[in-house]
């Protein structure tokens, strides 16, 4: 016998269980229903007999005519004499002549002789139950005889229903077995059913195992467009997913520890030189301790960035919003950044605005970061243009903020994934891969929007767009 367990054992139980209720229900009204009907109808049958003999009769007004007559009646006229019995009684309820012969002079007792010789209210009365000398199930019914209203005899119609309970019992046999063919059709639709619903489960459970496990970007096939289907898809995407996170955290991980080792390897080489006395003079100190500064300084910025994007995914990233001046805010990037970048042979245009633009409600440490990642990968990713253009103007209510390189720019392929975080693309530059996915949070946090394209003409162009005006910060 097959063992069912879980959805299989809850379904099972549950639809079977109810339509057997249901066709037990069915299959008993039924019986109960069509074993009504016959027993009414032969019922309604032996009272109109009974009635009728009566009213045949009713033209004799002495207790002898009656006996004379009907005795006449019962073995001769009688109708039906093969399939019921026709017994006359007298007041007593004791049989005076029956059809059979087989039950005179003996007194039944049943309720329906009572009804018909009440000395009150006489009237034709069925019943049905088990003969009191045989024992068999019978039908009967008794209708008064009457003599200026007072019964003197009674006319009573006997038939048996062994027949009928046969028919009866044929037909509850029959019933159950439709019943049961009806349950047994929908037991193993049910099992057909909740197999095209369970297997697939079962797989997919296996496969999230295996996923859980560590196999990730694993797939499972979709064998049906339905609710499973969607299931099947959704767990597809999910472990492509983690499969394409797990490849980026490794790559950054891999990134970030050579980003790292790369200027501690500088830090150390020029440190133990300077300890040892190596430098030969002045000027070779001053340009390791400058090159000591500056890689810590990266090192700084590296730390820095590893530390906001762990605020951010962990729900500490947070702002201390104010009153902030934007323009001037870049401004002071710009002119930072300008003298850092003329050193390296990188030109910073500034195309200024008059426009006076209004207070912003921002974090000017958060904004400041903005910028100067930004103007970081341009000169980074675009210093071989030799040139960095930035500006700032208003469109309506919003600041639109544009740093553009003209550097070899981005391919086409890489443009949806420059803002995900650990992604690097093609490019060899240093960097963790997380810079521009804290700056789209930040920027996204107030309120405004990143965006990254190839400029036309070359190179790259990184537009920040931030709400000023009756615009608010959407994040803190």
């Amino acid at each position: 016998m097959t063992k069912f367990k879980g959805i299989r054992r809850r379904w099972m139980t549950n639809s079977i269980g109810v339509l057997l209720f249901v066709i037990l229900l069915a299959v008993t009204a039924f019986s109960v229903a069509m074993g009504s009907y016959y027993y009414a109808t032969m019922s309604s049958g032996l009272q109109v007999k009974a009635e009728y003999a009566v009213e045949f009769f009713s033209d004799y007004r002495t207790k002898n005519e009656y006996y004379q007559h009907v005795l006449t009646y019962v073995n001769n006229n009688f109708e039906g004499k093969d399939v019921m019995e026709m017994q006359f009684l007298d007041t007593t309820g004791s049989i005076r002549f029956s059809s059979f012969g087989l039950a005179a002079f003996s007194a039944p007792g049943t309720p329906d002789i009572a009804g018909a010789l009440d000395p009150e209210h006489p009237q034709t009365t069925p019943w049905t139950g088990d003969d009191p000398s045989t024992g068999e199930h019978i039908m009967a019914v008794s209708s008064p005889l009457t003599i200026d209203g007072k019964p003197v005899a009674a006319i009573r119609y006997v038939t048996s229903l062994r027949l009928v309970d046969r028919q009866l019992a044929v037909i509850v046999v029959l019933s159950l077995a439709v019943g049961m063919a009806i349950l047994a059709l929908v037991y193993f639709s049910n099992l057909y059913f909740v197999k095209s619903i369970v297997e697939p489960v079962s797989d997919i459970t296996e496969i999230t195992k295996r996923i859980a496990g560590g196999s990730y970007g694993i797939q499972i096939e979709k064998q049906h467009d339905d609710e499973i289907g969607d299931l099947t898809d959704a767990i597809n995407n999910m472990s492509a997913r983690i499969n394409e996170s797990e490849k980026m955290k490794s790559e950054f991980i891999s990134s970030v520890s050579h980003e790292l080792r790369t200027p501690l390897t500088a830090i150390n080489g020029w440190a133990e030189t300077i300890m040892n006395g190596e430098v030969r003079d002045a000027s070779d100190v001053k340009k390791g301790m400058g090159i000591i500064v500056s890689e810590a300084r990266r090192l700084t910025n590296m730390v820095e960035e590893l530390l906001e994007f762990s605020r951010i995914e962990d729900g500490r990233f947070t702002l201390s919003i104010e009153p902030v001046d934007l323009k001037a805010e870049f401004e002071d990037a710009v002119y930072t950044y300008r003298e850092f970048f003329r050193k390296d042979g990188l030109e910073l245009r500034y195309q200024e605005s008059d426009e006076d633009f209004p207070p912003v409600n921002a974090d000017p440490e958060r904004l400041r970061q903005v910028f100067c990642n930004i103007m970081d990968n341009a000169a980074k990713h675009g210093g071989s243009g030799g040139r960095i253009d930035a500006s700032i103007r208003q469109e309506e209510d919003w600041a639109v903020i544009t740093i553009r390189d003209y550097g070899h720019g981005i391919p086409a392929d890489e443009l949806p994934h420059v803002k995900s975080k650990f992604y690097k693309g093609s490019s060899k530059a240093r960097g963790s891969g997380i810079g521009l996915a804290v700056c789209d949070e930040i920027v996204s946090r107030h309120g405004g929007e990143l965006l990254i394209g190839n400029a036309e003409g070359g190179g790259c162009i990184v537009t920040i767009r931030l709400p000023v005006g009756k615009k608010t910060v959407i994040g803190t």
